[in-house]
């Protein structure tokens, strides 16, 4: 049986993670994404965290009713065990997150989701495999990436 190799690999941060849950501007492209063969989606554990918290908040804004947001939650969890390859934050990540924060416009999570994602990129470039790339809807957390020398995408600006 032939291995199939990684096509390449994607660092989703909790803006971009939430539209597969949750129907906004970009939920089709990301669904698209999350379903394309032979690729990796590499989350933070704090991003499945967040994106539960977004649920939550839509359930008790009755965005949504508890027993979608109940289906929604167990959705996640499911695919965090199955599809997502999930990084751990450690004290060198918070500790890049922290320095990050001094070079660019960013909330503490999103430092963290940043950190997290420059430490998986440099380990795929150090093991000759293609670089990452960061996918956020969110435009300080994609200028701070593109700064640190990261791709990447918007779900927004896709169909």
């Amino acid at each position: 049986m032939e291995q199939q190799s990684v096509s390449a690999t994607f660092y989703l941060d909790s803006s971009a993670l939430v539209k597969r849950y949750a129907i906004e501007a970009g939920t089709e492209w990301i669904q698209t994404l999350c379903d394309q063969p032979n690729r990796v989606i590499a989350v933070a554990l704090v991003g499945i965290v967040e994106v539960a918290a977004a649920v939550a908040g839509k359930v008790r804004g009755k965005v949504v009713d508890q027993a979608l947001g109940d289906v929604i939650l167990s959705s996640l969890k499911a695919d965090a065990a199955t599809q997502y390859t999930l990084l751990d934050v450690s004290q060198y990540v918070v500790d890049e997150a922290v320095e990050l924060t001094r070079r660019h416009r960013l909330r503490g999570y999103d430092a963290v989701h940043l950190a997290s994602a420059l430490r998986l990129n440099r380990a795929l470039i150090n093991h000759r495999l293609s670089p990452l790339t960061l996918v956020a809807a969110d435009d300080d957390l994609l200028e701070a990436a593109q700064a640190e020398g990261l791709a990447t995408e918007n779900p927004n600006h896709h169909p």
